[in-house]
């Protein structure tokens, strides 16, 4: 139950993400969901192995690596997919921000539950 509500929750911080961030666009609700499960698996699985590859110039520069890495797999959902657009690296970067402050308000708002 809970993958199901930081799924929806992520689409929605996607769909907001779009709306705030000039460049960006989503076709609606759903096509957000789609495009946050396809950001999260490009990061679980081919930004995992970049992250790995690249760990000691991650580890030299802060993760600003892992970030360009993060953006890096929007700008390439957004080459998968059809209804979510971004104008180019800077409004994927943006985007990669908003959304993780969206879920940090969103975690905030909603209490971190260990269980």
């Amino acid at each position: 139950m809970r993958l199901i509500i930081e799924i929806l929750l992520m689409g929605l911080a996607v769909l907001i993400g779009a709306y705030i961030i000039p460049g960006v666009q989503v076709d609606g609700y759903g096509t957000a969901i789609i495009a946050a499960i396809l950001i999260a698996l490009a990061n679980a699985t081919i930004g995992f192995i970049l992250r790995i590859l690249t760990f000691p110039v991650n580890f030299l520069t802060l993760g600003l690596v892992s970030f360009i890495i993060t953006v890096l797999m929007i700008l390439l959902v957004d080459n998968l997919m059809g209804g979510f657009n971004t104008s180019g690296f800077w409004a994927a970067a943006f985007l990669a921000i908003a959304v993780a402050l969206i879920k940090g308000l969103f975690n905030m708002i909603a209490g971190t539950d260990k269980d």
